[in-house]
């Protein structure tokens, strides 16, 4: 089987990796860039080179480019720490959702911005009790006329203290099964009732939120796709978010860093483990390939995901062992090994995660409750 990439995708990539590396010197962390690294100008820098929205329809202003040409550009961006967060949630999976359940309407307003690399998302899925848990929503958005009012709370939302828009997940019958009963909504952050507090984690960055809604109207015309079929959706959605190449090189730069500083390895144990860390890079990365390419069967970004950002969390370790005595002072290894277990919570724990292999994909039963 052959996995050669053709000569302009690598020209593609190593394009996209010096235009990452020029950005990532500017910033103190370049770790988890897609989601501490805000830069707005960056964003429109990304835009102008027609980096975002680059598989989408050119009638609805993408590029019309193939999805392996897009895996490069972001692959080289992530890996060497750009600030992509601006547009990385819009890019990845808010226009995808769109195309797919918005109306033409909606297109046409909120395409451009996100395309122009001007407009910024966050997504409101996570709640207090109910984090990877879909079905547990308990955010209410009741009709009132021509619009919805919102109450509720959510958590966890990455970078909405920047956001222009969230993507918001509701439930609209409160008397439906828990799966049903839920919608989709596009809010305005600036809309009067909407409280934000960013949440200060272990290494002192601010990106995860907690929003608040107390009474916050939404015109109608914000409902995205079928009232109360948003658990389809979402699940369609969670599909962009687990399964790119973004959870397995969110600390590749370190990694990078790391492994040039050290030169020659000569202790035996180390150099089984970046042996190791060198075959699963190429092992996860050739299952995102799959998916990128169309050849994954269902439930295979849950596969990928789990592995992926439990290597992660390996990599930080690896890090650390490698660094010596110099990872108990603050720097970026330090950093990364704390953030790290993190990896394996955002975007649906790992614990779900495997429940869906079990379940979805293996088809194995389900554990009878209280045995």
């Amino acid at each position: 089987m052959e996995f050669e990439l053709s000569a302009e995708l690598l020209a593609l990539g190593e394009d996209a990796r010096e235009v990452g590396r020029r950005a990532a010197a500017k910033i103190e962390m370049p770790e988890d860039s897609w989601l501490i690294g805000n830069d707005r100008a960056f964003s429109r820098e990304l835009a102008e080179r027609g980096w975002i929205g680059m598989t989408w329809p050119t009638e609805h202003g993408g590029q019309g480019r193939s999805s392996l040409e897009r895996f490069m550009v972001v692959e080289g961006l992530i890996s060497t720490g750009a600030p992509i967060a601006s547009s990385w949630f819009a890019d990845r999976q808010i226009g995808p959702t769109l195309l797919q359940f918005g109306t033409e309407e909606q297109r046409r307003r909120w395409l451009p911005g996100i395309i122009a690399g001007e407009a910024q998302w966050s997504i409101g899925m996570s709640e207090p009790d109910a984090g990877s848990d879909v079905a547990s929503i308990r955010t209410r958005a009741v009709r009132d006329g021509d619009r919805w009012i919102v109450n509720g709370q959510k958590i966890w939302t990455s970078g909405a203290a920047d956001a222009d828009w969230i993507y918001l997940i509701a439930r609209t019958d409160p008397d439906a099964a828990p799966h049903q009963g839920l919608s989709e909504f596009v809010v305005a952050m600036d809309s009067p009732g909407i409280t934000i507090e960013p949440i200060t984690d272990a290494t002192g960055n601010r990106h995860f939120c907690e929003v608040f809604f107390e009474n916050v109207e939404v015109p109608d015309g914000h409902l995205v796709g079928a009232m109360n079929g948003s658990f389809r959706q979402v699940m369609r959605q969670m599909e962009h978010e687990r399964g790119g190449i973004d959870r397995l090189v969110s600390n590749r730069a370190l990694y990078d860093l790391i492994r040039e500083d050290l030169g020659a390895i000569t202790d035996p144990l180390l150099r089984q483990e970046f042996a190791r860390a060198e075959s699963v890079y190429t092992i996860a990365r050739n299952m995102v390939l799959r998916e990128v390419v169309g050849q994954a069967p269902p439930g295979w970004s849950a596969i990928t995901k789990t592995l992926a950002t439990e290597f992660e969390i390996e990599v930080a370790n690896l890090c650390g062992r490698a660094l010596g005595a110099g990872a108990m002072l603050w720097n970026r290894v330090s950093r990364n090994i704390c953030y790290a277990p993190a990896y394996t919570l955002m975007g649906g724990t790992t614990q779900v995660l495997r429940n869906i292999v079990g379940e979805r994909v293996l088809g194995l039963p389900r554990e009878p409750r209280g045995s």
